[in-house]
């Protein structure tokens, strides 16, 4: 049947890439972040609630380290952790959650606030929990595929450069050095993903399962910004209705 016919690597990867219509770019929230449309409080409850995100990307690559036996993905692999945990100086040495905390203070949160995680909405939560948790039980090579959202990564991260000075003024733009500094690395690291992808998932059953991982992780981050959107948009947060 020519259905389980392996696609050819390119074909291949032109599917992963088409997932980029499902990518948060496109999520209404996004749309009205980019288009200038949300309150200062509306951007402190997208970086506080994406910060915990950032937090976690660490030991997401941590858990896929811990399941990879081979010597040379791990030499490559280890500078994702060291590109968000930083290694110890300042400036670009700071890593991401840091630019990610000075973006936070940069919109008005406290280091205090941010790194309490108590802004974090539940929805958010669990979504970034059960993406560490795949990391952790799937295949090295499963996980990584998950990583590919990166591919459409440098795209959300120039349209902020490019838009927000503008939108957003009262943002402090030094606060944009984790954008800046994403979009190269965020290059680098879908070459190796990719890499690993298109020599791992050899038949057509499992080229259509990396879509799926693809699209778990997608789904991961639209769920992210659904929560963001009840709770800051329509004004209905966790337990809205429930009396003290």
């Amino acid at each position: 049947m020519t259905d389980s016919i392996p696609w050819t690597p390119e074909a291949f990867e032109a599917h992963l890439r088409a997932k980029e219509a499902y990518y948060h770019i496109n999520h209404p929230f996004h749309v009205e972040m980019a288009a200038g449309r949300l309150s200062r409080e509306q951007i402190q409850g997208w970086v506080a609630n994406r910060f915990y995100y950032q937090a976690k990307i660490p030991v997401k690559d941590a858990n896929i380290l811990a399941n990879c036996p081979d010597r040379d993905t791990r030499r490559l692999w280890i500078q994702r952790i060291k590109d968000h945990d930083g290694d110890g100086g300042d400036g670009a040495d700071a890593g991401g959650i840091e630019a990610w905390t000075r973006l936070g203070e940069a919109v008005g949160i406290s280091r205090e606030d941010l790194w309490s995680q108590k802004h974090v909405l539940p929805g958010v939560r669990f979504a970034v929990d059960a993406y560490v948790h795949f990391a952790r039980e799937a295949s090295w090579q499963e996980a990584a595929c998950s990583s590919l959202t990166e591919m459409f990564a440098p795209k959300i991260h120039k349209q902020r450069l490019d838009g927000w000075p503008d939108l957003y003024p009262w943002i402090d733009q030094e606060g944009l050095a984790y954008f800046r500094k994403r979009v190269s690395q965020a290059n680098r690291d879908v070459e190796h993903g990719l890499a690993i992808t298109l020599d791992h998932f050899k038949s057509r059953r499992e080229q259509e399962k990396a879509l799926g991982i693809l699209q778990f992780k997608l789904d991961v981050l639209w769920t992210m910004l659904d929560a963001m959107w009840l709770a800051y948009i329509d004004q209905k947060p966790p337990y809205f209705n429930i009396s003290a």
